[in-house]
């Protein structure tokens, strides 16, 4: 990927935490990760077999003082950090750690959006195919705001963002969809708690949403919403890790199509059963009717072997012949029975 065509895609994501640790051996219980040494002071690696996913470091000192929990940074990636962090200051942004190197890796500054939330921005330098880092594992990006709108605004002049569908919440608000490149990567709304600071949520793929969930339990960490199933047929659970950590786990729907368009898998759903009852419920009633017409066929004392012939190769015309006998022993009867019913 060239560095023009990795501008406002999410390419990182980092935990910040005040126990490495204790965090390691947590989030490998609850995900099919594992940590290693990344050949840096103070920094991990959380690696999916030979692929780099993330990474781990001490939560910095001046971000313990201010009260700040543990949490992970998303870095989005540009062509240009200085360029970068100079447009985020001009359109209200602030520069939390100023634009660096990291030798044989890249460039990279942290930020934050008007609103108060942490980023980072980051240009990757050259990077060996074996074990090249990936973002793969992280399928969503949530942005709580104060300020849904001036927050939308604030990324999409930055990094190229659109504005895709908005979902309306009732009383939560709108859930508002942020799209790059034609696809959608995340979403963003407001906060409605004003003691809670705006934040970057991250989702993490996982195979089951229920055992992650249920692993993060038995580690330690604390589920605060779900496991859940939300439009498009995904499942979805926000866990705290044991020292504050913010995340979420998500399950992709089953069908990749139903999971790319929310709204046609509801639409869809209720159709199974209509089909597996509709056709079956009149056979029950329609075959007793059939062995009875058979076997006063059989009782007929008329019927030669040429006429049994022709009625396996063509019930109708036999069926058709003896209609009329059949309609007048039934107006018979009826008319018979009609004067009854009247009393």
């Amino acid at each position: 990927m060239s560095n023009a065509e990795i501008r406002g895609r999410f390419v990182w994501h980092e935990l910040m935490t005040t126990d490495p640790q204790a965090a390691g051996a947590f989030y490998s219980k609850v995900l099919s990760w594992k940590t290693q040494p990344s050949g840096m002071p103070d920094y991990t690696l959380w690696v999916a077999g030979k692929t780099q996913t993330g990474g781990l470091m001490a939560q910095p000192e001046s971000a313990r003082q201010s009260g700040a929990p543990p949490s992970w940074l998303v870095y989005v990636g540009t062509p240009d950090v200085d360029a970068t962090a100079a447009a985020a200051e001009r359109l209200g942004g602030k520069v939390l750690k100023t634009p660096a190197d990291i030798p044989g890796v890249g460039r990279y500054a942290v930020l934050a959006d008007p609103q108060g939330a942490a980023f980072a921005v980051f240009k990757p330098g050259a990077t060996p195919a074996d074990g090249a880092p990936s973002s793969s594992d992280f399928s969503w990006h949530e942005l709580a705001t104060s300020d849904q709108h001036a927050a939308l605004g604030f990324y999409s002049e930055l990094f190229g963002w659109s504005r895709g569908p908005a979902h309306d919440m009732g009383p939560a608000g709108t859930y508002q969809l942020i799209e790059h490149g034609g696809a959608q990567v995340g979403g963003a709304y407001k906060l409605m708690d004003a003691s809670k600071p705006p934040h970057w949520l991250t989702y993490i793929r996982v195979g089951s949403v229920d055992k992650a969930a249920a692993a993060a339990k038995a580690a330690g960490g604390r589920v605060t919403q779900g496991p859940m199933e939300v439009p498009g047929g995904s499942r979805i659970a926000q866990i705290l890790d044991p020292q504050g950590g913010a995340f979420a786990v998500h399950e992709p729907a089953k069908h990749a199509a139903a999971a790319s368009a929310p709204a046609e898998k509801p639409a869809a759903a209720p159709k199974a059963p209509a089909k597996a009852a509709a056709p079956k419920a009149p056979k029950p009633a329609a075959r007793p009717a059939k062995k009875k017409a058979a076997a006063k066929a059989k009782k007929r004392p008329a019927a030669s072997k040429r006429a049994a012939a022709k009625k396996k190769k063509s019930p109708a015309k036999k069926s058709a012949a003896k209609r009329p006998a059949a309609r007048k022993a039934a107006g018979k009867k009826k008319s018979a029975k009609r004067p009854a019913r009247k009393k």
